[in-house]
């Protein structure tokens, strides 16, 4: 019996992929553990490996496409001994396989691969077998009841322009809306989802301009167009959910950097050197960032109770402090986490960091090594922001938002001096961290900048 491919979930956050690029064609034999694909999440790229053993009869979606969703069909596998041509035809109709990723993905996410969603389980790629007649619905599904037969391209476009899909007509196989019915519609001003009436008593939900009402604000030829990457939208998207869902609360103090520069500049002197290809290079090189990393995994330490995760149902308290830190990649940010932080030594988070950030710009992280965390520092000081208000990365409860140190007067035993003073700003989530409890742990992180002697045992 033919054997389904779906599109794997990479992460437990994934909804959709790119087809990067296929490692097998049709006609070739595979065995269980053979990398077959690349795909591209919002995040990496990572090798996905067959689970089956069998002969390629189809590949359904052609490498290189974009906004696959999870689960949907991507290739077809004859069994072993099973006639490759009839496997291929008769694919749509076999039990679906979730293809692994390759063995460094976590085995709670492989699983969750293979545990397909209902919407999932319907959803068909574009190139795949048109439903039966028998099962197919009239152009206005939506006022009958019933499901509207589209493909996963054209529901993806339809959603982007806040279009009805069950509201346009299909000119596809038995009334299937394919792309050009929803661009169609689109060009036409089609029916807009902003535009239906709220249920009775239920609050209007806020929505952003349509592309078509921000396009028709500037003139013809004075723009050009550049769709969103899967990385764009995943931000944007978990962005709008950490601002609508979780009330900030926000904490701004000054901390005086020259104790903490002093002996960062005496630790860098002090680094032994070791050979490389390159010739001798010191063994380590702290930055501030580095000293920052570990300042606020002691605070989380030492006040445990703002170590959290807000639940619906409960607290969740974590047993170790893994800081995220924020770094710019082409096209949007990601935040590889240093695990252990409060445990680790100031010379292990730096080289740590220097790693995480080259592969993280190279989009070759594990999923393992961004996801997760229980607290975020993101820093601008080296663009000479003063200050700022960072938005909080769910699950986290906190995100430390770090200015530029910059030469201030400050007032010492009544004199005036200059001294070199940095800026920073502790977003909470005040379901998890109220305001006492987070001018407390920001007392700590000050503590330990000022007095940096005290990271070192």
């Amino acid at each position: 019996m033919p054997i389904n491919i779906t599109m794997p979930a990479l992460s437990p956050t994934m909804e959709e992929g790119n087809l990067a690029k296929w490692l097998v064609k049709e006609g070739d034999k595979v065995s269980s553990g053979d990398v077959i694909a690349e795909i591209e999440t919002d995040k990496a790229t990572m090798e996905v490996e067959a689970v089956d053993e069998g002969t390629v009869a189809k590949l359904v979606v052609p490498a290189g496409t974009e906004g696959v969703k999870v689960n949907a069909l991507i290739a077809i596998l004859a069994a072993e001994g099973e006639d490759a041509g009839a496997a291929a035809k008769g694919g749509g109709d076999a039990p679906a396989k979730a293809e692994a990723p390759k063995a460094d993905t976590p085995k709670t996410e492989a699983a969750k691969a293979e545990e397909p969603k209902a919407e999932a389980k319907k959803a068909e790629p574009a190139s795949a077998p048109a439903p039966k007649a028998d099962a197919a619905p009239a152009s206005d599904g939506a006022a009958s009841g019933e499901r509207t037969f589209a493909s996963p391209l054209a529901r993806r476009i339809a959603k982007d322009a806040g279009v009805d899909v069950s509201a346009v007509k299909g000119s596809g196989p038995h009334g299937r809306v394919v792309k050009a019915d929803v661009e169609a519609a689109i060009a036409g001003g089609g029916k807009a989802k902003a535009d239906a009436k709220p249920a009775a008593g239920a609050a209007p939900t806020p929505k952003s301009m349509s592309d078509e009402q921000v396009l028709k604000l500037f003139e013809e030829g004075s723009y050009e167009l550049i769709p969103h990457d899967n990385m764009r939208k995943t931000i944007a998207r978990r962005l709008v959910e950490a601002k609508s869902t979780i009330p900030h609360f926000y904490l701004t103090i000054d901390c005086d950097l020259d104790a903490l520069l002093k002996l960062r500049a005496e630790l860098n002197a002090a680094s032994p050197m070791r050979k490389t290809e390159k010739g001798e290079v010191p063994a380590y090189k702290l930055s501030v960032n580095d000293m920052v990393i570990k300042a606020m995994a002691l605070a989380l330490r030492d006040v445990p109770t703002a170590n959290v995760s807000w639940t619906e149902t409960a607290m969740v308290k974590h047993k170790t402090v893994d800081v995220g830190v924020a770094v710019s990649i082409p096209g949007g940010l990601i935040t590889p986490i240093i695990r252990h932080a409060d445990t680790k030594t100031l010379s292990t988070i730096a080289n740590e960091m220097k790693d995480l950030a080259a592969r993280a710009r190279n989009k070759k992280l594990k999923p393992e090594e961004y996801q997760g965390g229980t607290t975020a520092v993101s820093n601008l000081g080296m663009f000479g922001v003063k200050d700022f208000a960072a938005v909080i990365n769910p699950p986290h409860a906190t995100i430390l938002a770090v200015g530029a140190g910059e030469q201030r007067p400050v007032v010492k035993n009544g004199e005036i001096k200059i001294a070199t003073i940095m800026s920073v700003t502790l977003s909470t989530d005040h379901r998890a961290v109220d305001g006492a409890l987070g001018a407390e742990l920001m007392v700590a992180f000050k503590r330990y900048i000022e007095n940096p002697m005290g990271m070192l045992v």
